[in-house]
């Protein structure tokens, strides 16, 4: 097999676009995939201001430098940046570094990040990155063989390249067992036990954790505060109890936990951007 087909396939090095205003509306679209090589001492990754970038090291070392902090990336690394901010890298040894890289925006790329890198750093390392490579093949298959459906497949495989990423970091080895146990003990607790009058003592008391610890890493883990997590709980039995029974809202903020109907309203609204007359009416 010749070199790097194992990653790159018999495909052209690199594809550029430029998606169209209905695109641009509907997909995430890309802007350039495929290979990526620097030979050079320093080199930007990027002249998309308004992209994110997603990149996997196949072969080579660099030193990825994002707002004025540096990573070492190995073979089989990758990392997720937002090109808005500064952003450069350089080989580290006298051979050149080989990427697969995927520029692209569009639809929830932002809230992808803002999600990828609240539990995480840029860098990171992932047993699915074959898949990615993958992912970025098939877009560039889509549109080198002209296919009517190019966008939608070439939005398809940018999620799954962004589920690779999330799925990494959601089960990341920074959390030891006990801890990463602990912590969705914790979650589960609180999804059976909602309507009660659950507090951070309470939970830190009862499963042996520091609050300040419990709150910080639970966070992490899952994206959302203890109370987030239990007002959603809440939120989530009261949808229910809004399509499925004839239970008043009075009736309904009791039995989800809220002593007070207006604050379950107002976190109903806040969550649902419905009132929970206009909810029960549509599903009604």
């Amino acid at each position: 097999m010749p070199e790097n087909e194992k990653y790159y396939g018999k495909y052209p090095q690199k594809i550029i676009k430029t998606p169209d205003s209905v695109t641009k509306r509907t997909f995430f679209y890309v802007l350039e995939a495929g290979r990526a090589e620097t030979n050079s001492d320093l080199k930007s990754i990027s002249n998309y201001n308004n992209a994110f970038l997603i990149g996997v090291v196949t072969e080579g070392k660099c030193r990825l430098t994002i707002n004025g902090k540096s990573f070492n990336l190995n073979d089989e690394e990758c990392f997720f940046i937002d090109c808005t901010q500064p952003h450069s890298y350089k080989k580290i040894e006298s051979y050149p570094c080989k990427l697969m890289i995927i520029h692209f925006d569009g639809s929830t790329s932002k809230q992808y990040y803002e999600y990828f890198i609240m539990h995480s750093q840029n860098v990171f390392k992932s047993q699915l990155f074959e898949r990615i490579i993958a992912e970025i093949n098939g877009i560039i298959r889509a549109y080198e063989s002209n296919d009517a459906n190019a966008d939608a497949i070439a939005s398809q495989h940018i999620v799954g390249i962004l589920t690779c990423a999330v799925i990494f970091e959601c089960n990341s080895d920074k959390f030891n067992v006990s801890l990463k146990e602990k912590l969705m003990a914790v979650n589960e607790y609180i999804n059976e036990y909602f309507v009660e009058d659950l507090k951070l003592d309470y939970l830190s008391e009862k499963f042996d954790i520091s609050k300040f610890y419990l709150e910080r890493e639970f966070k992490k883990m899952y994206g959302r505060t203890i109370f987030q997590q239990i007002i959603n709980a809440r939120i989530s039995y009261g949808k229910k109890l809004l399509r499925f029974s004839n239970k008043t809202v009075e009736e309904i903020s009791q039995l989800c936990g809220f002593n007070d109907q207006s604050y379950f309203a107002r976190q109903f609204k806040k969550s649902e951007n419905l009132t929970c007359f206009a909810y029960r009416k549509m599903w009604r």
